[in-house]
């Protein structure tokens, strides 16, 4: 059993920053990946930014060179730097876990933390 809490969203003007940060607690496989994923009014939830246990990031066109994902194993916790934030970046944002077994896969997410970018 997982639980994932987001922390740090709020409210940023265009051209800003936030860091966001997912607190993972309970099972976590050694193989594994985490990332971030945001839905906006109306639209579909979309990849943001991925990293896996071995340390390979993926990122979305939208966002690369703004975003940084980072993770610290020691203490469970996957982070995103946003940087030169845009008012199209305003969305939810959700964290993921995936854990990994032999022929199996496990899902878990958080609730969601509020982004929105505004003048």
């Amino acid at each position: 059993q997982v639980q994932l809490v987001e922390s740090g969203g709020g409210l940023v003007q265009p051209g800003g920053s936030l860091s966001l940060s997912c607190a993972a607690s309970g099972s976590i496989f050694s193989s594994n990946a985490m990332g971030w994923y945001r839905q906006a009014p109306g639209k579909e939830r979309e990849l943001v930014a991925t990293i896996t246990s071995g340390g390979s990031t993926n990122y979305a066109d939208s966002v690369n060179g703004r975003f940084t994902i980072s993770r610290d194993n020691t203490k469970n916790t996957v982070y995103l730097q946003m940087n030169s934030l845009k008012p199209e970046d305003t969305a939810v944002y959700y964290c993921k876990l995936s854990n990994y077994a032999p022929g199996r896969a496990y899902y878990y997410w958080g609730r969601g933390t509020q982004v929105t970018v505004s003048s």
